[in-house]
């Protein structure tokens, strides 16, 4: 299988960066005390909303939530594998219940946006009195988005974004696998969607990975977990390179060009298609 027909999606909260958006520019903005007030009053994007309302109304600018964001945690390791796995070719999508004001300004910071063909999340734009506005992904005021998982917030079901990717994908010529990445519980209902031949990669001791632990058998993809940007990079690396070489028609100049992309690699044994050392296990099927 070549890099191109490796689709590689990601959440974007706790998974690209180490923090979730909302939350860090609340603090950042010193606005946490009226958050926490306003919190139990009303959902969660309404919220955000409000609070750049309130925001605006203090003096504070576009340009000021902008330089917050761009101060957002984000591990080193995590930059380098997501230009290193866009290097090879593969296809970069992000599904996320951020907004995409907060993603594109930290992307676009850290050089990241072209990696990404497709963005999937709750639309933040400047209005013209240059106040930031912040709306559902699905308008859930008007009509469910029609997922009853208890793990999906009502504004966005991200199993429906990875249903409708996958039906768009199924239309190409060339099968597609898809490696999932994700913190969340909002992560846990696109893990189910996914298929025999898919990957999702949780983090460990976060909600999803919680999750996946206790319905391992309700999850048709393999398992891959990760703690910190190091283990990001170095699992997604082994992950797709392993994909790549299940290939029989794969020749060594693909193994080699995914290690090439990042000298720092170089060190590293390449995956076998077995081996504890080589690649790190799937996680087991709880009983």
């Amino acid at each position: 299988m070549a890099a191109s027909d490796i689709v590689v999606i990601f959440d974007f909260d706790k998974t690209i960066i180490d923090c979730d958006s909302d939350n860090w520019v609340v603090d950042e903005l010193g606005a946490t005390e009226l958050f926490n007030q306003l919190l139990p009053t009303m959902p969660w994007n309404s919220l955000m909303d409000r609070m750049m309302k309130e925001q605006h109304s203090q003096g504070t600018t576009v340009e000021d939530i902008a330089a917050v964001l761009k101060r957002t945690p984000i591990h080193l390791q995590i930059i380098e594998a997501i230009k290193s796995v866009h290097a090879l070719g593969c296809d970069l999508k992000i599904v996320s219940d951020a907004n995409t004001f907060f993603i594109d300004t930290i992307l676009e910071h850290h050089g990241l946006q072209e990696c990404f063909s497709e963005i999937n999340t709750n639309p933040g734009f400047v209005d013209e009195q240059g106040r930031l506005r912040i709306f559902p992904h699905h308008d859930f005021t008007k009509s469910s988005h029609g997922c009853d998982h208890p793990s999906c917030p009502p504004n966005m079901c991200k199993g429906i974004v990875i249903e409708k990717i996958q039906a768009s994908l199924s239309m190409e010529d060339q099968k597609k696998t898809i490696i999932y990445l994700g913190d969340g519980l909002g992560d846990f209902c696109p893990s189910l969607k996914l298929g025999d031949g898919d990957y999702v990669m949780p983090r460990k001791d976060f909600p999803v990975w919680d999750l996946i632990c206790k319905n391992r058998s309700l999850i048709k993809a393999q398992i891959y977990e990760w703690s910190d940007g190091e283990e990001f990079k170095s699992v997604l690396l082994r992950l797709i390179s392993r994909i790549i070489s299940i290939d029989g028609n794969n020749t060594n100049a693909n193994i080699g060009q995914l290690y090439s992309v990042d000298c720092k690699l170089n060190t590293m044994a390449l995956p076998a298609t077995s081996g504890h050392e080589a690649f790190p296990q799937a996680l087991p099927v709880l009983h």
